[in-house]
């Protein structure tokens, strides 16, 4: 039962940590360059082929471990901390609001912190 508990933990980490990433991209003060990094990581993950194949042993997994962290690490670097702070500060806000006007989740009337609908009756 730990080990499920410290992998929700981890999931919830990584959930916050791609909130802040996406607060990152979108705020004016984010250099261009920090932006292209983080965009290079996205697309690295997303796109079909890598650069060391996956097929080759223990190489072929240790690229994505190494130049995607790599990546976000070099993006959020070059970051001014005030900016990552702040983008911090608003990703923690937003775990309990609710979500914004026109996204899907808004849209199709989910939010994580309703409770269910009264049973009729």
């Amino acid at each position: 039962m730990a080990v499920l508990a410290r992998l929700a933990a981890a999931a919830q980490a990584l959930r916050q940590e791609l909130r802040v990433w996406r607060l990152v991209l979108a705020d004016r003060r984010t250099p261009l360059v920090s932006r292209l990094l983080l965009w290079l990581a996205v697309g690295y993950v997303l796109l079909p082929f890598d650069l060391v194949p996956d097929f080759i042993p223990v190489l072929g997994q240790l690229d994505d471990l190494i130049i995607v962290p790599g990546l976000v690490v070099a993006a959020l670097w070059l970051v001014p901390r005030e900016v990552v702070a702040d983008c911090r500060a608003r990703a923690a806000g937003s775990e309990t609001s609710p979500p914004p006007p026109g996204s899907p989740g808004a849209r199709a009337g989910l939010h994580a912190r309703e409770s269910p609908p009264p049973p009729r009756g």
